[in-house]
């Protein structure tokens, strides 16, 4: 009878990252959109994923509103509710980044000490910042969820622009002006400064 300290030998590991980034022919980054509610940052990363599917890049998508809809139910939005969310997408985003997969959040993210704790979980040679940059005013127009109107009547509380800050990136990787730009513009000019990123090296 087989000793079964020898049929599972103790120098079994996990497969590398590495291993599993040949195998979908792509380097794995998460790409992590900030900026006021109604800035693009959805819209972008719904063209953006399907832009990178069509030249064959494996992608995940995560949006706030799913999110805090199904695992995060249980927070709020202040500001200690906001960084527990921001904590745990980090860390989700980096168990899919080591499985080889490219990541695109869409988050507020309305400090600078969460992003740098979003960064720092999940590395800085991997985390891509994007400044989606619109205007409070025009993304009050814009108003795609209604939520602007609902914090103006009060009926929304700790809204980010109102009564919750929004603090700018001092240096983002990358800046979407969606002011000024269509979203087919910002989309192009996201995705020539994603692909040389993804593109497997030295494979």
């Amino acid at each position: 009878m087989d000793d079964p300290a020898n049929t599972f030998p103790v120098t079994d590991s996990l497969l590398r990252r590495r291993s599993k980034e040949e195998l979908l022919n792509q380097s794995a980054k998460v790409i992590w959109m900030t900026g006021l509610s109604g800035s693009g940052k959805t819209t972008i990363a719904i063209r953006l994923e399907r832009l990178l599917h069509s030249k064959g890049f494996f992608t995940q998508v995560f949006d706030a509103d799913c999110l805090r809809a199904t695992l995060h139910s249980d927070l709020d939005f202040s500001l200690q509710g906001r960084a527990e969310n921001i904590r745990r997408i980090a860390v989700m985003s980096r168990i899919f980044l080591e499985t080889g997969v490219i990541v695109i959040n869409c988050f507020i993210s309305p400090t600078k000490k969460m992003r740098q704790l979003a960064r720092k979980i999940i590395g800085y040679r991997d985390f891509i910042e994007v400044y989606v940059n619109a205007s409070l005013e025009t993304c009050e127009r814009r108003d795609p969820k209604g939520l602007y109107k609902k914090a103006r009547q009060g009926m929304v509380k700790n809204f980010t622009g109102y009564d919750s800050p929004y603090e700018t990136p001092d240096k983002p990787d990358i800046e979407l002006n969606t002011d000024k730009y269509s979203i087919e513009s910002v989309v192009k000019q996201l995705s020539d400064f994603i692909i040389p990123k993804i593109i497997l090296k030295n494979k």
